[in-house]
Formats: structure tokens, sequence, C-alpha cells
């Protein structure tokens, strides 16, 4: 949880642009499930999930981004 609350705080701090990137190695497998189609599209590697697809995919819709 500690490492997420890092990435907020960084993110935070970026400047106020229209549209923002975040690249980093995260270790994370982002499934197709229906209900992540408005964060994650329709397009994707796996067929589920890992912990860090999750935790990706919770501060993605936290902060209104796209994954």
């Amino acid at each position: 949880m500690q490492r997420q609350f890092l990435l907020e705080q960084a993110f935070d701090r970026f400047p106020k642009f229209h549209m923002k990137i975040l690249l980093g190695d995260f270790n994370a497998k982002v499934g197709c499930e229906n209900i992540l189609k408005p964060t994650i599209g329709n397009e994707s590697l796996h067929q589920g999930s890992n912990d860090n697809g999750d935790r990706i995919i919770k501060f993605a819709t936290l902060k209104n981004l796209v994954v």
C-alpha cells in the first residue's frame, strides 16, 4: 500500500496538463474483464489481472486515466 501512496504523491505533483503519460515497470497483468472496459479498453494480452494489475486499474480509475 505504501508504494501506491508514493505513486499517487508523485502523480499529483505532475504539472496540470491536458494529457499525462505515466511509464514504468509495474510488473502488472491487466486482464480483459468486461467490468474493466472503461479503464482498459477492448484490448488486453491477459485473461485475468494479477495483484499489480488490480492496483494499476484501481489507481487509473481513481485518477480518471486509461491503461
